[in-house]
């Protein structure tokens, strides 16, 4: 065989396994991007680069499957749903106190599902696996919640908090948010 025969074969194999690992790099960074939505970019961006961000997310996803999230069942919901319910009567009379109780309710509520907890910034790495389109809501509300305890906060921001929380809490008590796990 000549050597242009060769480079005649060789040439396009080259090409092809090129587009074919472009594609699978494409189809990863969309899969992460949507599965992560927001969170995708923040993540790359304090990453420092794409490659290290997606990474990191992927990270994120082995340690994911490694935890036992599970659905709660229906009397544990109901019984999440009163209280919350109470922490909402208890913001008219101390707005305050209900910010750092939904707080805490929210946290006992990942602690139920099989949700580490042992940190916020790890429980925020946590969560953005599966719910990472309602993160900027938890940020939101714990950073109120952190000025909060100083004191330093308006009527109007707590009460946004407790928008923020809910929005956690809601995603966190449904069923659509069950794991893997839990579905085999």
């Amino acid at each position: 065989m000549s050597i242009g025969t060769l480079l005649e074969i060789i040439i396009p194999v080259v090409v092809v396994l090129a587009l074919a690992v472009t594609l699978f790099l494409l189809a990863r960074r969309h899969r992460l991007r949507e599965r992560f939505g927001p969170e995708y970019e923040r993540t790359v961006e304090t990453a420092g680069g794409r490659m290290a961000g997606e990474r990191e997310l992927r990270q994120r996803e082995r340690r994911h499957d490694e935890l036992e999230i599970k659905p709660l069942p229906s009397n544990v919901r109901d019984r999440y749903a009163r209280d919350w319910s109470s922490v909402q009567e208890e913001f008219v009379d101390r707005p305050e106190d209900a910010v750092h109780d939904a707080d805490r309710l929210v946290t006992s509520l990942m602690r139920e599902r099989g949700y580490p907890t042992e940190g916020f910034e790890q429980r925020l790495k946590d969560l953005s696996v599966e719910h990472g389109r309602t993160l900027e809501h938890y940020r939101a509300a714990h950073q109120v919640d952190t000025l909060s305890a100083q004191h330093q906060v308006t009527t109007e921001q707590l009460r946004g908090a407790m928008v923020h929380y809910r929005a956690l809490f809601d995603e966190l008590l449904a069923d659509g948010g069950q794991a893997r796990h839990a579905r085999a």
